[in-house]
């Protein structure tokens, strides 16, 4: 389930980036992501379970934090920190995420973790760094680093209370609830009348390998809150009830290579044989990972 999510998550990077060259901004796009997920769950639980629709009052507060800190800050601060950041370096530092999770398990959820989970989170983010090449005379930005860490923390955070919630909650209707409250959270940071609608009836071409394609925006956008955001949340949320947090945040870590081979084989960016090792590197230590019962 991770992996497909990671899968669905990677692919969905090249999507938005074609969606964000008709001229949408990427806070604009995250807001519709939330507010389209939000629809979509929501019309599932109302439909299939309409009984989790009701929230008690102690669950209430977990929700609205797991929304607001796991599901938008998560968002909000990874775009802060790509527009001084690149974003290959952001997604680096956005997957110390894991290592995080790894950490509150040893330290105060008092959960033996395996040393290979540890050998696991080392090649993963070696694998990685390879991928982005960091020795290539990468200019880091103090605050860039500063908002990518944050996203980090809500990263961890995110799959912490994940974890936790779905012991006694459908990953259906907590992902629901989670993008409800996010998209009140963006609807408070940038109110709807402001949203700019002539954009999305606008048509783009789909550029690199598939140039002669042209979509309109919104049908770009459709498939980031299906594909990309309603789809892979729901596979990582219900993934928890059968893996740790640990070992979900290393398998998602498959996203970036997927990212990587997809704007390669779509959008034709470069990918040297650096890159390459990286991702083999990656992919062994999800292996790795997945021996760790």
């Amino acid at each position: 389930m991770v992996l497909v999510a990671a899968t669905l998550f990677g692919i969905n990077g090249t999507v938005a980036k074609v969606a964000l060259s008709s001229g949408l901004s990427s806070l604009r796009l995250t807001e519709a992501r939330c507010a389209g997920a939000f629809i979509g769950l929501m019309a599932v639980v109302v439909i299939t379970r309409p009984r989790a629709l009701h929230i008690p009052r102690r669950e209430l507060l977990r929700l609205a934090l797991f929304g607001a800190v796991g599901v938008a800050l998560v968002q909000l601060f990874y775009f802060l920190a790509i527009h001084r950041l690149a974003i290959a370096i952001a997604l680096l530092i956005q997957y110390l995420g894991p290592v995080l999770v790894a950490l509150w398990a040893r330290t105060f959820g008092h959960e033996h973790v395996r040393r290979r989970i540890w050998l696991a989170l080392g090649l993963s983010l070696t694998g990685l760094t390879l991928m982005v090449q960091l020795w290539s005379g990468v200019s880091l930005d103090g605050l860039g680093v500063l908002y990518a860490l944050i996203s980090a923390v809500a990263y961890a955070a995110y799959l912490l209370m994940a974890e936790r919630a779905v012991a006694s909650r459908d990953p259906v209707s907590l992902m629901a609830w989670g993008f409800a409250f996010a998209t009140l959270f963006w609807t408070i940071v940038q109110p709807w009348w402001s949203f700019p609608a002539r954009t999305v009836g606008e048509t783009v071409s789909l550029q690199g390998s598939l140039s002669s394609v042209h979509l309109p925006v919104w049908a770009l956008v459709l498939w980031v809150v299906v594909l990309g955001t309603i789809a892979p949340f729901t596979l990582v949320v219900g993934a928890l009830r059968h893996v740790t947090a640990t070992r979900a945040g290393i398998t998602a870590m498959l996203e970036p290579v997927v990212a990587t081979v997809v704007a390669w084989a779509w959008l034709r960016e470069s990918l040297d044989p650096a890159q390459l090792a990286g991702a083999v590197v990656v992919l062994g230590a999800l292996g790795l990972a997945q021996t760790a019962r």
